[in-house]
């Protein structure tokens, strides 16, 4: 997590300079991105967004590889067949039809792999997610869809996307076990996916996780996040930080004796101008 930390500092930092096209910032999301990648094998499949930059590091690819598609290049950078690793994926939720497509096929052909989806919060609003979904609950195709739902689509908040109580609700509808979990908290991010892809492996269909998580950062570094949303409320998830949650976690066992994240100086809240009487 503190590597991601500091590859997501060094990616935003090359936006400034020039030298990367655009860069999704995954700051606040470490806990699910290397969460995810410890829950799966090497040998499964993984169907990225465009922001789980963070996670494809984690899983062992170079850096630069990454890096490459968001440079503007025609490539993606890797050589998804050997790194089992989809392209990161721009069109929402269509990685959801691959996965699931992706994790019926090796099923029939008798391997255990499961395909873990990325997916955001916006990303359930789209077709393809729930074509993905009744597919792999109709088949049981042996696939996670793994939601992390950071509160906005771009500028859209979750309140302007769904009625529903949760996301892990469009789950239940379509007959696939469906969780929620503190997607801050990497123990508890790794617990869950861990089940859900033992589940998954065993034959027993897809399962849907949805992660309570926040973007801590715009949506990418051509975008003012100040716009649509308050400073208080980003103050607010500051504070819930996965990275200082762990830290203070490991120190208190007496696992860790080191400042292990940097931190990053609190922005000034922006305020609304106020009329006086008259």
């Amino acid at each position: 997590m503190v590597v991601g930390r500091r590859f997501d500092i060094q990616a935003t930092a090359l936006t400034k300079q020039g030298r990367l096209a655009v860069y999704p910032s995954s700051r606040g999301q470490e806990a699910c991105q290397v969460g995810a990648m410890l829950a799966v094998r090497d040998t499964d499949w993984v169907f990225p967004t465009y922001r789980e930059s963070m996670a494809l590091v984690s899983r062992g690819i170079d850096p630069v590889e990454v890096l490459t598609l968001l440079r503007g290049d025609w490539h993606c950078g890797y050589d998804p067949a050997a790194r089992r690793t989809a392209p990161q994926c721009t069109p929402l939720a269509t990685q959801c039809v691959h996965a699931a497509g992706v994790a019926y096929g090796e099923a029939y052909q008798g391997r255990d792999t499961v395909a873990l989806a990325f997916i955001g919060d916006g990303a359930t609003s789209e077709g393809d997610f729930h074509e993905g979904l009744n597919f792999a609950a109709v088949f049981k195709a042996p696939v996670v869809f793994f939601v992390q739902n950071n509160r906005y689509a771009i500028s859209v908040p979750l309140s302007r996307q769904t009625a529903a109580p949760s996301l892990a609700y469009k789950g239940v509808g379509y007959g696939v076990p469906s969780e929620q979990v503190d997607g801050n908290d990497p123990a508890a991010v790794l617990a869950v996916l861990t089940r859900a892809v033992a589940h998954a492996r065993a034959g027993n269909g897809p399962y849907l996780v949805e992660a309570h998580t926040y973007r801590m950062e715009a949506h990418t570094n051509a975008d003012d996040a100040t716009r649509y949303r308050d400073g208080a409320e980003v103050d607010a998830w500051r504070d819930r930080d996965p990275l200082s949650r762990l830290e203070t976690y490991l120190r208190e066992r007496g696992a860790s004796t080191t400042r292990a994240s940097p931190r990053s100086p609190r922005r000034p809240r922006r305020t609304r101008p106020t009329c006086g009487p008259g």
